[in-house]
């Protein structure tokens, strides 16, 4: 596998543990540090490699030279992942993605940034995958839909052919989705829950067949104390 070059990830939580392996094991890029917002470190190494403040990345790691990966999970509805993408962005990084080499992506299929796909993983014919989304493993897409920007979609979850995740959404284990469904922005699907009609925005869905609860998705997300607010 030809060498693409030196990769900072940003995290040094469980994630970030996990896309560590997984980038050394199976991807072109060699991981050089890990970076965390100051206010979070609690470590200055990690398997042997430095961990630096991420309001100083630059100072560190010119954007020239090292590429940067955002390991962040689902974290206030993918808002801290988002933030810290974009403000790696912001500060020249060209941010990469991982597709495990055991997934099947069709030839079609279209690949944002910052996503991270795990193993046995199916993208069929024209999927489109946007930027910063994480797709844990055994996820069947079929065909035709398109996930969009920032959202998170656990392990094992069926998604038929033309649907439509909006951004931001988080969709749990084993749910499943009928034939062009359009999921809307800032949703949370539960586990195991069948989704046979379009979402409102902000809902959060559970059951068979999936309603919506009284709850507001951002509501509930932002509730938990400041410690959830960093970067594992």
């Amino acid at each position: 596998m030809e060498n693409e070059g030196n990769l900072i990830i940003i995290g040094a939580g469980e994630f970030a543990e996990i896309a560590y392996l997984y980038f050394t094991r199976d991807s072109p890029y060699n991981v050089a540090a890990f970076s965390v917002e100051k206010e979070y470190i609690e470590k200055d190494r990690l398997f042997g490699l430095p961990v630096v403040p991420f309001e100083e990345l630059e100072e560190y790691y010119g954007p020239e030279e090292f590429k940067v990966f955002v390991s962040v999970t689902y974290t206030k509805l993918n808002r801290v992942r988002t933030r810290l993408y974009n403000e790696v962005k912001k500060k020249g990084f060209r941010v990469v993605s991982y597709i495990s080499s055991k997934a099947f992506v069709w030839d079609n299929v279209e690949i944002g940034e910052n996503c991270f796909i795990f193993e046995y993983n199916v993208l069929q014919y024209r999927v489109k995958i946007g930027n910063n989304v994480i797709l844990w493993s055994g996820n069947q897409i079929c065909h035709g839909t398109r996930v969009q920007n920032n959202c998170f979609i656990a392990s094992n979850t069926a998604i038929s052919g033309e649907c439509v995740i909006g951004e931001n959404s988080f969709l749990g284990v084993n749910c499943c989705l009928s034939d062009h469904i359009t999921i809307a922005k800032d949703n949370l699907i539960g586990a195991g829950a069948v989704v046979v009609n379009d979402t409102e925005e902000a809902g959060i869905y559970v059951g068979n067949p999936a309603k919506r609860m009284e709850k507001h998705s951002l509501e509930v997300v932002f509730w938990s104390n400041k410690r959830n607010l960093n970067t594992n």
